[in-house]
């Protein structure tokens, strides 16, 4: 398995792609950010873009998917800055932490927003993500429909003609160069890039006794309905230079909280902490592609020059496996599972493209000698 030569991603992650040069999409699309990108023209547009959303709102000019999170604090931030009035909405995730709550409703509270909090039928939560997850081996498939669905579906139903989003994941985590320019967020990239392991929601009717009417609320607009309204749907990474760090230090000033002790995957305690079962869908990339959160996050931050590659490949052997296994428990109470069944799952979706097994250890090969991964800890 090779890896990019300036950060520690590996080929195998879901569209990246490294060059003849041995460096990867995510590498090039930062490469974009400091090169490419003419800021002061992309912050005009967005501009413009303010302008005719005042002009033609009748309530709220945009909606904000949030999650308490970091990153939401900042889209909402930088939305009032321009005068925006917005309707924040979040999918109540099953599992929400307390920290994750907290944050949400200091945002709320503190920022001073309109918000709604939709909540989805537990047991249609539990029998989608249960045949998502025996299925695809990805428990992050009815999430990610629901975060996508949910405000892009209020935006047209309440007639508010802009959604803003946080990041352009193609930009930051690697993607084909008219992906990583683009600035919308449309039906047709939620298609492509929406984590959904290139399913529909049509396709689990029926899986698991699931119903079209169980599945409604992670339907996306129609054509139909895009036809009689069509809200503009843009990240606001690609208007402002987006930086986690930064984002993390604007969010602190007006109330964000976060600690140590409240992360659960990768290296970062500001970072997916809202959900308990967010750990669990990074953990299963480790299994299907050989990579965790970590990967991402380090990645970053060599990009950013805050380490250096080497620094980051000891902090990865030094953190070894992270392996979630409280939220695993809580995951199979929520599923009403044994542990067992969660583990023997899990090994039904191992790469054997890239995972080998010696002396009944499963290890991972490592073709570029620039990196060397701790792979007697991480199995």
């Amino acid at each position: 398995m090779n890896y990019c030569i300036q950060c520690i991603l590996p080929e195998t992650r879901p569209g990246l792609v490294i060059d003849n040069k041995g460096i990867c999409s995510a590498c090039r699309g930062h490469e974009d950010k400091e090169r490419s990108i003419d800021w002061s023209a992309r912050s005009k547009m967005f501009d413009s873009i303010v302008k005719r959303a005042k002009e033609t709102s009748r309530d709220y000019d945009c909606i904000i998917p949030v999650s308490g999170g970091k990153d939401s604090w900042y889209q909402v931030i930088k939305s009032q800055l321009h005068g925006l009035k917005i309707l924040c909405v979040s999918w109540r995730t099953p599992q929400r932490t307390a920290v994750g709550q907290e944050n949400l409703d200091q945002l709320i509270t503190k920022l001073g927003v309109d918000h709604i909090d939709f909540s989805i039928n537990p047991n249609v939560e539990k029998r989608f993500m249960m045949a998502s997850f025996e299925k695809k081996g990805a428990t992050g498939i009815p999430m990610h429909m629901a975060i996508f669905a949910i405000p892009y579906r209020l935006a047209t139903q309440l007639r508010v003609p802009l959604i803003i989003w946080g990041e352009n994941p193609q930009l930051e985590f690697g993607g084909p160069e008219a992906d990583r320019l683009s600035t919308e967020l449309d039906v047709n990239w939620i298609a492509n890039y929406g984590v959904t392991n290139q399913t529909k929601r049509e396709d689990w009717i029926g899986v698991n006794e699931l119903t079209d009417a169980d599945l409604s609320p992670y339907a996306l607009p129609t054509t139909a309905d895009l036809k009689t309204f069509h809200p503009k749907s843009i990240f606001l990474g690609s208007f402002f230079r987006w930086d986690s760090f930064e984002n993390f230090e604007a969010a602190t000033k007006y109330g964000f909280s976060s600690h140590s002790s409240n992360k659960k995957t990768g290296s970062w305690e500001f970072a997916d902490i809202d959900c308990h079962f967010i750990s669990l869908h990074h953990f299963l990339k480790w299994h299907k592609f050989g990579f965790l959160r970590i990967f991402d996050n380090l990645s970053v931050e060599i990009r950013y020059g805050r380490i250096s590659r080497k620094e980051a490949i000891r902090n990865l052997e030094k953190t070894g496996l992270q392996k979630p296994c409280e939220d695993i428990e809580r995951f199979c109470d929520f599923m009403e599972k044994p542990v067992d069944w969660f583990w023997s799952t899990t090994e039904r979706f191992r790469n054997k493209e890239i995972w080998i097994k010696e002396k009944n250890i499963w290890k991972i090969p490592v073709s570029y000698t620039h990196l060397t991964l701790p792979t007697k800890r991480i199995v």
